[in-house]
């Protein structure tokens, strides 16, 4: 089975596939190159929710997103959910579906849709060209008009939102912090904090990256890291926290669980921990009420 061991995937040949797993992976929508057939994975039902695709006008096209909301009268503050390199896949669409279980509106847009859909290949060479085709400017593009999206919506409390985001997607939360005033709250799951080493961008090798411009955090990031990520070195956390302490950005933190890997809240991978995954999530909450984006109970 495989397992994601690096912020923006497994190298090609790291581990090997099997056909069940690609056949429970294709059949749950979980996706393919990184789901183990012996997941503990977390099913949330729509009950009591509108959830499904909406599609974002973002200026060239439209762009589909996962929508999860409470199926109640009245505004709801926001969550912005930002996937890994793998898309819009079932376990994001899940955690969409968990954080509107709790009293938010939370939207995953797809900002791998122009290139293709990386959940459906267990080739990691065509992952890295549908991933890299996304450059900085499209992305935050495509963010852009997601805002828009949102706050034109009758059930949205457009002044209180956060984000959140897995692997590639951490680090593009702690860049959104940077960037959109919009945004009173980030959590940033393993995101990758500085440049990679060369040969493994996806994408542009000049594209920012968090550390370089903590001094210009506009919202406060609570940052979960794993001890054994073999793709983030403790030292570029460490450095982080310096950084942070240095801009005098005392209300975001770093989080470190020394016996976890990359990957600890994805419940469909063999990285998954479950008592790690919760803590960071009880604290991500705490972290979003603390800043003004309280779930509202309905």
């Amino acid at each position: 089975m495989k397992t994601l061991t690096r912020p923006e995937g497994t190298e090609p040949g790291d581990l090997t596939v099997s056909r069940r797993r690609l056949a429970l992976a294709a059949f749950g929508g979980y996706a393919l190159y990184a789901f183990s057939a012996e997941a503990q994975t977390v099913t949330t039902p729509a009950t009591g929710l509108v959830a499904g695709e909406v599609e974002v006008d973002v200026g060239d096209r439209m762009v589909p997103a996962y929508l999860a909301r409470p199926d109640a009268p009245g505004r709801f503050p926001v969550v912005l959910v930002i996937s890994e390199v793998f898309g819009v896949h079932e376990y994001i669409r899940d955690v969409c579906r968990r954080l509107a279980k709790l009293g938010y509106v939370a939207i995953a847009p797809d900002l791998f849709v122009r290139s293709g859909d990386p959940s459906k290949t267990n080739d990691f060479n065509q992952i890295r060209r549908i991933v890299g085709a996304a450059s900085d400017k499209q992305i935050f593009n495509d963010l852009s008009g997601t805002v828009r999206f949102l706050k034109a919506q009758s059930f949205v409390d457009k002044s209180r939102m956060a984000v959140t985001g897995f692997c590639w997607g951490g680090a593009i939360s702690w860049l959104i912090c940077e960037r959109m005033p919009e945004f009173r709250a980030g959590a940033a799951w393993y995101g990758r904090l500085t440049a990679p080493k060369p040969g493994e961008f996806l994408g542009e090798t000049n594209r920012p990256w968090p550390l370089p411009g903590v001094a210009q955090l506009r919202a406060p990031v609570i940052g979960f890291y794993a001890g054994k990520d073999q793709g983030i070195p403790l030292a570029d956390v460490e450095a982080m926290r310096s950084a942070l302490v240095a801009a005098r950005k005392t209300d975001s933190q770093i989080i470190v669980y020394p016996d976890s890997q990359h990957g600890f809240h994805a419940d469909y991978r063999t990285s998954y921990d479950p008592a790690a995954a919760r803590d960071a999530w009880t604290r991500m909450l705490a972290h979003f009420a603390a800043n003004g984006v309280k779930p509202r109970p309905f």
